[in-house]
Parts: C-alpha cells; structure tokens; sequence
C-alpha cells in the first residue's frame, strides 16, 4: 500500500521538473513543442506542459570569445605567413542560432580563416604587418554578413600573431638593421653639420665683438691721447704764464732794488762780473774766439752798459 504514494509522489516531482523551468540571466532556451519550434524563453520562471514541450536548445547571450586556429597564409610577393587570431561574437538571435546552421561555431571559424586568407593574399609582406587594422576591418565586415543568418553577431576580429619564415625574418631584421645604422650615419652627420655651422657662427661672432671692441679701443684712445694733448698744453700754456709771470717778478724786484741805495754800484758789479764770465767761457769751448775791437777798454764797454741802465732807471 506504502508503494503506490511514493511512486505517485516521485512521478509528481519529475512531472514538476518538466513543467515548471527558471531560465539564467544573460541565457534563452528554445522550447519545441511535438518537435517544432515553440517559442524561446527569456530569464525567469516558466510553465511547459509535460510531454508536449521540450528544452532543444540553450543559448548564452553573453560576449564568447573564441581562438581561430592558426593557419599558413601566402602574400601577394608569394611569401607565407603563420597567421593566427580571436574572434568575439554573441548570440543575438536564438531561434536562428538554433536553426539557421547546424554548428555556428564551426561555420564562423571556417569563415574567418578562409577570408583572412583572401585579404592577406591581396596584400604584399610589408603591408600585412602596417595593414593589421584594415585585416580585422575585413574579416569581421565579411563574418558579419553571413552571420546574420545564423543569429549571431560577430563584434571583433584580432588577429594574434604574424609569423613569417625563418629567413624572412632574418632579412627584415637585417634591414632594419641597416636602416638604423643609416638613420644613425644622418644623425651624425646632421649634429656634425649643425656643430660646424655653431662653430663658424661662434666664431663671427667673435670677430664682430672683437673688431667692435678694438674699434671702441681706438676711440678710447683717439679721445685720451686728445684729452692728453690738451691737458699737455694747457699744462705747457700754464707753465709758460708761470714762467712769464715769475720772469716779471723777477725783471720788477731787480728794478725794485736798482732803485734803492747802493743799487747802482751793485748792477755795476754784476754787469763787470758777467762780461767776464761770458768772455772765459768762450776761451774754455771754442778753438775760435770772437773779441770786439776794443776789447782793452773792458772799463769803457762796463761804463756804456751803466749809461743804459741809468738811462733805464
């Protein structure tokens, strides 16, 4: 008797689990009902009738990235490239996901790989490496069209790795090996070039300063040996005044004492002393004596020089 209730109860809890079905976030189940297509089920609880309805197929609606695998692909100038990538896709559409391919993940990895073929065969070495932008652009506007079919919308294309030959590869890095060295030769030259042309603009430079100031030299010269001319002159005009000057003095002093008692006697002295002094002179420095014809009346000429000082006073 105890049998029957727990095998009713086990059928009821089965009977349940097939009715009643909650559906994740970000994931649709298709429901087909006697084998055809039924409807989709977004997130949330649902209600399906038992043994009519049936879970074909589930779907993540998120983001899915997949790796294409790699794959030897041959450029324009003949030369074959290890090409391999990533594609991002995400189901937008899960009744065509479910029916419009039998594998879409398989068809969209077929697909890229066949177009990445074609557009690196369109393009020579150098550009596939400058060109990876317009290789994605290419590929994911190519996987796209077709996918539209499937329900699923391709979002990205990234292509991983470009590997070419061995050889190839030590050919490019010896050219660039040699384009460095030259980039490197016109930086030497061109710092060797602008160093000279430093140079010789230094170097005018100091001419121009050095004529400058030599120039300003002379000036400064020019105008000091002037300012010493003058001052020489002024200095020689001012002695000359001295000169004069204590000349008169002197001249007005000897007046001065001619004038007073016994001057007379004293000119007269002196006058005597002088002629005689001039007249040994003359003996001791030249072979030749000039004598004037009275010269035995010394006491006559000393008289006529008194006559004139008199005459003077």
């Amino acid at each position: 008797m105890l049998t029957i209730p727990i095998f009713l109860l086990i059928a009821a809890i089965v009977v349940g689990f097939q009715t009643f079905k909650i559906v994740p976030q970000q994931e649709a189940y298709v429901v087909e009902r006697w084998g055809r297509y039924y409807r989709t089920l977004s997130p949330g609880l649902h209600w399906l009738v038992p043994f009519m309805d049936r879970i074909a197929y589930k779907h993540t609606l998120k983001e899915i990235p997949m790796d294409v695998p790699s794959q030897v692909c041959i450029t324009r100038d003949n030369t074959q490239l290890t090409v391999d990538g990533i594609i991002y896709f995400q189901v937008t559409d899960p009744q065509l996901a479910s029916y419009g391919s039998s594998n879409y993940v398989v068809a969209i990895t077929q697909l890229a790989q066949t177009t990445l073929r074609s557009v690196i065969g369109r393009m020579e070495l150098d550009k596939t490496f400058e060109e990876r932008e317009s290789i994605n652009s290419a590929v994911v506007s190519a996987l796209d069209e077709a996918a539209v079919s499937w329900g699923v919308k391709v979002l990205r294309y990234e292509i991983k790795d470009l590997v070419p030959p061995q050889a190839i590869l030590h050919a490019m890095q010896a050219q660039i090996t040699a384009e460095r060295e030259k980039r490197a030769r016109i930086a030497q030259s061109e710092g060797l070039k602008q160093e000279q042309i430093n140079l010789a603009s230094g170097q005018r430079e100091a001419d121009i300063q050095k004529s400058q100031g030599e120039a300003q030299a002379l000036v400064n010269q020019s105008m000091g040996d002037k300012t010493a001319q003058i001052n020489r002159a002024q200095g020689e005009a001012e002695a000359m005044r001295l000169v004069a000057q204590a000349t008169a003095d002197a001249v007005r002093q000897v007046a001065n004492a001619i004038k007073t008692e016994g001057g007379i006697e004293a000119v007269n002295l002196r006058v005597a002393e002088q002629y005689v002094e001039a007249f040994a002179k003359l003996a001791k420095e030249n072979n030749t004596m000039i004598m004037p014809a009275n010269i035995a009346d010394v006491g006559g000429l000393v008289a006529a020089g008194l006559q004139i000082v008199k005459q003077q006073k």
